[in-house]
């Protein structure tokens, strides 16, 4: 199992024809004041692996984690990697809509991709404070 692909943007979906739609990539946040809430994005995760003759559900965990090391909060789940032909590769897509986030300072923030217990990839975002306008 690998990760292929992971990303911050304002909106995705997959077609019913498979396609990757995504719209609004981002790495960084702005805001005035903090603590602040950020109302929607989602994180876009590609995973891809090698087809087996059985079906297997490895544990999924992404943990948002502030600058000081500290997991802020985890969403656990599983996924399921069917059957498919012998030597190929299954891709799968995972679209996680987070709303309301709540940013309690600027920082370097990350979500950590966790496959049954290894930290496949990171997505870093950066928070910054911004001036008021006079």
């Amino acid at each position: 199992m690998r990760v292929t692909l992971t990303l911050l943007a304002d909106a995705a979906n997959v077609s019913r024809e498979g396609k990757l739609n995504i719209l609004g990539v981002f790495d960084t946040l702005f805001a005035r004041t903090f603590p602040t809430v950020h109302a929607q994005m989602q994180l876009v995760i590609r995973f891809e692996a090698e087809t087996r003759e059985d079906v297997v559900t490895p544990h999924l965990e992404v943990q948002f984690v502030s600058e000081d090391d500290r997991v802020l909060f985890r969403l656990p789940g599983t996924m399921t990697v069917g059957q498919g032909p012998r030597g190929g590769t299954v891709r799968l897509e995972h679209i996680l809509t987070l709303t309301n986030l709540q940013l309690d300072a600027p920082g370097q923030y990350r979500f950590h991709i966790v496959v049954d217990g290894e930290t496949l990839a990171t997505v870093p975002m950066l928070v910054e404070q911004i001036g008021l306008a006079h």
